[in-house]
């Protein structure tokens, strides 16, 4: 466990490094920065070693067994609506609960959190239910893949402009640390049941169609909110000239942020304790 820990820490410090470089010397020879900005910044980005490799740890651990054994699961069900509602409520559920999602509730300040939040969640379990019904009844990625996009062509003619980027930009939800090694693994293990030789091909593709999802969510709620409606909060940078005053400002951030990770692990605790009992 100890070899482990050094081993995602270690991972996380060379994914860290590079832009911590290129921020640190811009700082210095383009935009001049307070020395009290740069102390926080270097806080943050030791503490974003840490919290990624702590939270790598558990991804690798945790959510790619689990991801699996569902996925063994699935496939050994014969009942076609059982299929559907655990899949539905697996998308759904680790779709709450990546952290990509509530980053991209707060860039859409016209659409209320929560209702973003559910639509894009439950438009991962929609599609993510095709991904699974497509590896069962055998249908080919690349057709399905041209037909659903197709479908987001036509329904973007239907949505504002403004809503066009953020609504394909919102497909990145499902790229995000927790639900790419969940949805893959589910993948793996559904596939590693069947015998077939394009079993090993079929475990992939979930995380593409399941992309699908969040677009087309959002396309559909660009058409019942209007951007120019919406107040944007500006972002503002703690004055700080001390260590004192960038301690202060991480213990005041860390309740609010400990809580959201808490509310978003919540859906994960779920599904764990839902197979295992």
């Amino acid at each position: 466990m100890e070899q482990k820990i050094k081993d995602k820490v270690k991972e996380a410090f060379a994914a860290v490094l590079p832009i911590t470089g290129i921020v640190l010397a811009i700082s210095v020879f383009l935009i001049p920065m307070e020395l009290g900005n740069i102390v926080m910044f270097l806080t943050g980005a030791v503490m974003l070693v840490i919290g990624m490799g702590f939270f790598q740890l558990g991804a690798e651990m945790a959510m790619t067994p689990l991801g699996e054994g569902i996925g063994v699961m699935i496939s050994k069900t014969r009942s076609l609506p059982v299929v559907i509602i655990m899949g539905f409520l697996m998308g759904t559920m680790i779709t709450i609960a990546e952290p990509d999602l509530q980053v991209l509730a707060e860039q859409i300040p016209s659409v209320p959190n929560h209702i973003l939040t559910l639509a894009v969640a439950v438009g991962v379990g929609i599609f993510f239910v095709i991904a699974i019904l497509r590896i069962l009844l055998h249908i080919n990625l690349s057709v399905l893949l041209i037909g659903l996009y197709g479908l987001l062509f036509i329904a973007a003619c239907f949505t504002p402009r403004d809503f066009l980027a953020v609504s394909f930009d919102s497909g990145g939800v499902t790229t995000g640390p927790i639900t790419v090694p969940f949805i893959m693994a589910m993948g793996v293990g559904m596939a590693s049941v069947r015998g077939d030789k394009n079993a090993a091909d079929d475990s992939f593709g979930l995380v593409a169609l399941s992309s699908i999802g969040p677009v087309l969510a959002v396309l559909i709620l660009g058409c019942f909110f209007r951007p120019e409606e919406a107040s944007h909060q500006i972002f503002y940078v703690p004055d700080v000239t001390t260590t004192r005053d960038v301690a202060r400002e991480f213990l005041i951030g860390i309740p609010h942020y400990a809580k959201e990770v808490f509310v978003s692990l919540i859906p994960v605790l779920a599904v764990f304790f839902i197979f295992s009992s």
